[in-house]
């Protein structure tokens, strides 16, 4: 694998069960490449342990004052250092490809992950946890399968060394050879509570980024109610809890390094004094004993990959874990349509039809739903969708929320899934689609619609049915004001709006531009059925007639649904749908609504139940829900 070959066509279906075996199933789907970096690695490590031979042979020439042997110790030395040049940059080279692309592949997945669950991945997840899996935990991700090779590399070279070592001088070499593990194990006892604490701190630190991202997003809402030094504290007291957690993992990661170094100094103060009393004694010459040093001195390198491998996987678990945790989730079971994407023609048409609440949807008609309820209206627009709550809840363990003992995708969680009857389009079931088709079918705008950051064209530039041309789109979502002061800003492209960036999530705009904006991309999409939640909520009520008009008069011979209590905007509907507690009550205009119906008058007026002037039949008294129980 190259890293000019990335993105991958296809990142895979990953395994996760658990932290480890999505990291064993990263480790794997690059075998060609740990492979490599293997090769290299022991071809550098082999190369170093080369040395101390050739020093030794070089030292035993001089002191026989052996000319040809010198020389040829001194071309060994040459070679091997040519070795050990390529070697070292052939693996730096695998290595940094190994981390990049096991990178790359988890980022593939969460982007594709949270691509299939749109809406409901912030649901289920943070988002602070979201944006520290795709930035941060895919870093130590990336680093643990990058030093696996290495290591792997350094595990081979210790056993090659101590082998030779035994072969070469038995007396000295013994002594090496079973030293060794015992220092590669010496931490192990240590590394348990070394783990902990550096998962605690990686739990610490995600809730941090957790509570910053919360708080940058809500900056504005804090600012109105004053709430600044609150959250302030908060992050305050969340930020020292973190670097209390840090400082306690780096004392014990420290602990582990010092005994990396006491441990293998006193192994080489030992092989001094036992090399040097044997060379005394006439029973090793000195070259051996420079051979046998040299090589236990270069034996601390690899020990080195001992301790990186324990603290890179120490760090990878939790982030593995956690992005488990995010790619462990699932929608609704749908067909796949991998490999046969559906033609633009095969999204179905028709009437929109929701059997939950009875709410129809006629086929190229403009409805308008009021709902007194602004949460179960957000949830009835998100069925309409196709992205039903019901099946968005697993509990911590991964499991459906009423489905007992399924786990994500099993025949205990569709069925917890499926039990609430899916929306029809056409008399087509929508999770009967692959999700392609469904999200083609139906385009669903929330209430608090998101702009990517990126130029005006570029945010218009989405999929579509080609019907609508930007400019249409853009004139019935009356965007001229936010042309305007997008023209005035860019000034480095000649004062064209399409060419202006928007910074992210608009936050350069008001909130009824980035609301305008968002409209003018759905009507570009030009969807089957277009579903708007308060696509007004935002603007101005001169401005909000001309959008409800625009939209009429754009979408006509459309499927089209907004959530709204505005009258300007449902005097212009083809019909108007009265939802209370979850069932539609009442069908009709919104002038004829109006005088007959005391429910719709209240929510759409807000009208004082004294002002309502339901009939004597049904009390004059009471709240809303008790003359809609009389009625």
């Amino acid at each position: 694998m190259q890293i000019r070959d990335l993105p991958y066509p296809d990142p895979g279906d990953p395994d996760v069960r658990s932290g480890p075996r999505f990291l064993l199933w990263l480790g794997r789907n690059q075998l060609r490449g740990q492979l490599a970096s293997m090769s290299w690695g022991l071809l550098h490590q082999c190369s170093l342990a080369g040395l101390p031979p050739a020093v030794g042979l070089a030292v035993q020439a001089v002191v026989d004052r052996s000319g040809s042997r010198l020389a040829w110790s001194g071309g060994l030395i040459a070679v091997l250092g040519v070795l050990m040049a390529v070697g070292d940059t052939m693996l730096h080279r695998t290595a940094v490809t190994n981390w990049i692309t096991a990178a790359a592949r988890v980022q593939q997945l969460l982007a594709r992950k949270t691509a299939e669950l749109g809406s409901a991945l912030t649901r289920r997840v943070a988002a602070g946890e979201v944006v520290a899996v795709s930035t941060g935990d895919v870093e130590k991700i990336g680093w643990f399968v990058e030093a696996l090779s290495r290591f792997a590399a350094a595990a081979a070279a210790l056993v090659l060394i101590c082998v030779g070592l035994l072969l070469y001088l038995p007396s000295l070499g013994i002594l090496v050879a079973v030293s060794v593990p015992l220092l590669a194990l010496a931490v192990l006892p240590l590394l348990p509570r070394a783990t902990r604490r550096a998962d605690l701190q990686r739990e610490k630190a995600g809730k941090a980024t957790e509570l910053a991202s919360d708080t940058v997003a809500g900056l504005r809402v804090l600012r109105g109610i004053g709430g600044e030094e609150l959250f302030l504290g908060r992050y305050r007291r969340a930020s020292q809890e973190v670097r209390e957690a840090a400082v306690r993992s780096a004392r014990m990661w420290s602990l582990i390094s010092a005994i990396q170094v006491l441990l293998p100094g006193v192994l080489l103060i030992s092989l001094v004094v036992y090399g040097a009393m044997l060379a005394r004694d006439g029973r090793i010459g000195v070259g051996q004993l420079v051979t046998v040093y040299s090589a236990a001195t270069l034996l601390l390198f690899p020990l080195r990959h001992f301790e990186e491998i324990a603290m890179a996987y120490s760090f990878s678990r939790p982030s593995a874990q956690r992005a488990v945790r995010v790619l462990s989730l699932h929608r609704t079971d749908r067909p796949s349509s991998v490999g046969a994407a559906p033609a633009a023609d095969a999204a179905p048409t028709g009437d929109l039809y929701d059997p939950v609440t009875g709410l129809m949807a006629p086929a190229g008609l403009f409805t308008a739903v009021v709902c007194g309820d602004p949460d179960e209206a957000g949830r009835l627009a998100e069925r309409l969708g196709g992205h039903a709550r019901e099946d968005a809840d697993p509990d911590e363990d991964g499991r459906t929320a009423g489905a007992e003992g399924g786990a994500p995708g099993s025949a205990g969680g569709d069925a917890a899934a499926r039990a609430t009857p899916s929306v029809l389009l056409g008399g087509v079931a929508l999770d009967e689609l692959p999700l392609e088709s469904a999200r083609t079918a139906v385009l669903v705008q929330d209430k608090d619609p998101v702009l990517l950051s990126g130029t005006l064209r570029e945010l218009l530039d989405v999929p579509s049915s080609g019907r609508v041309r930007t400019e249409e789109a853009l004139t019935a979502a009356q965007c001229g004001d936010v042309l305007d002061s997008l023209a005035q800003a860019s000034v480095a492209t000649d004062g064209d709006p399409m060419t202006t960036r928007i910074t992210e999530r608009g936050r350069s705009l008001s909130g009824g531009q980035r609301q305008r904006l968002a409209l003018a991309r759905s009507l570009v999409a030009d969807p089957e059925a277009l579903v708007l939640d308060e696509p007004t909520s935002a603007v101005d009520s001169h401005t909000e007639a001309r959008v409800a008009a625009g939209i009429k008069g754009l979408r006509q011979g459309r499927t089209t649904v907004a959530f709204a209590s505005s009258p300007l905007l449902l005097d212009l509907a083809d019909r108007v749908v009265l939802l209370h507690r979850g069932t539609v009550v009442a069908v009709g205009g919104h002038r004829e609504l109006l005088h007959t119906d005391p429910r719709y008058r209240a929510v759409v007026t807000r009208e004082t139940d004294d002002e309502i002037g339901a009939p004597a039949s049904w009390g004059t008294t009471g709240t809303i829900e008790e003359i809609e129980e009389r009625a």
